[in-house]
């Protein structure tokens, strides 16, 4: 019996016809490492030990009954990759689709959106890594747009967005602003003003809602802050507010099983 005990979307549940998925957005409980990245830590950018990061990830993949899992090399970019049966490298990319059972997606996050796709009447999933710059250039409609391309509808996708950092907790300059501003203006009531002169509160959530919403597919949210809640979610802020040396990294992850 798996150790991990991850949050799971309802709106995942099993559609009549459909194809079952496994899913789970993990929290940084229940793997091996240590100290800063107790326990479950994922990054491979990150300075634990790779044998730890490498245990952890499968702990996730044996999790999900999946066969292998993939990840992308994450670049804060919009672009979505197709994964086949036989692809096997890390793609430059912030969104993964696949429509090949067993093999499942996992995005990594530490205050950025994981976001979760689903055509489970398809079979079609996908994966997407949403941090502000991600979700401002339009990896949400991309990870949709190519999903389509191999077979799921619009109609027929829903979409969670994950835990991730929360208003409360996300302070942006004026330029940051004055971006969305320029690109979203019908976007600036997710800014409230913050104790800092010229400084905003961002809903980086509720914008990756939005975008979901104008990729026209069906959303909802887990509305959980990964910096308020240390006990389940690295941060990359909480960590740069301490000073602290290094991070670890969450994941979120989908994977297609066939149907029994």
């Amino acid at each position: 019996m798996s150790r991990l005990s991850p949050l799971v979307a309802a709106a995942f549940e099993t559609v009549d016809h459909g194809q079952p998925i496994a899913h789970g957005f993990f929290t940084r409980q229940g793997g091996v490492s240590q100290g800063l990245y107790q326990s479950l830590n994922v990054g491979q950018g990150s300075d634990d030990r790779p044998e730890n990061v490498t245990e952890n990830r499968a702990l996730i993949c044996a999790h999900l009954r999946a066969e292998r899992l993939c990840t992308a090399y994450q670049i804060h970019s919009p672009r979505a990759v197709y994964m086949g049966a036989n692809d096997t490298q890390a793609p430059e990319a912030d969104a993964l689709v696949t429509d090949q059972i067993g093999l499942a997606l996992g995005v990594l996050s530490a205050d950025c959106v994981p976001v979760l796709f689903a055509d489970q009447t398809a079979g079609v999933i996908g994966a997407a890594h949403a941090g502000w710059r991600g979700a401002h250039d339009g990896v949400i409609e991309n990870v949709v747009a190519l999903m389509c391309t191999h077979g799921a509808h619009r109609e027929n996708i829903t979409a969670v967005v994950g835990p991730a950092i929360s208003q409360a907790a996300y302070e942006v300059g004026p330029e940051f602003k004055s971006q969305f501003a320029t690109t979203y203006p019908d976007d600036q009531d997710l800014f409230i003003a913050s104790q800092k002169p010229d400084h905003a509160m961002f809903d980086l959530t509720g914008f990756v809602m939005r975008q979901v919403a104008r990729a026209r597919v069906s959303g909802s949210l887990l509305d959980i802050c990964t910096y308020q809640n240390e006990a389940d979610f690295f941060s990359y802020r909480r960590t740069t507010h301490r000073s602290e040396a290094d991070y670890g990294r969450q994941m979120s992850a989908i994977c297609l099983q066939s149907c029994r």
